[in-house]
């Protein structure tokens, strides 16, 4: 049995991160992260869910943006926030 695909990837652009340094809100406040995400329809950079602010999925829900991939070396996976699923 095949899965159909995710709507959401519609919403998936090429992006440029707008940052290599870290999570975007989280070097603005001075908080820790744990893992950086990268919003594939806008370039966001935020943190994962395990970091303390999960500055990711917020912009995820802020702006729309349903699909991030990990920017961790070695990690090639995309997750969609809306159906908290791998895609």
């Amino acid at each position: 049995m095949t899965l159909p695909a995710d709507p959401h990837l519609a919403l998936v652009r090429p992006v440029e991160p707008h940052t290599l340094e870290g999570c975007e809100e989280c070097l603005r406040i001075g908080s820790p992260w744990v893992h950086l995400r990268l919003c594939l329809t806008c370039g966001h950079v935020g943190c994962c869910d395990s970091s303390p602010q999960r500055h990711a999925r917020r912009h995820s829900a802020a702006d729309g943006h349903p699909i991030v991939a990990s920017m961790e070396p070695g990690e090639d996976w995309r997750w969609c926030f809306v159906h908290e699923a791998l895609v």
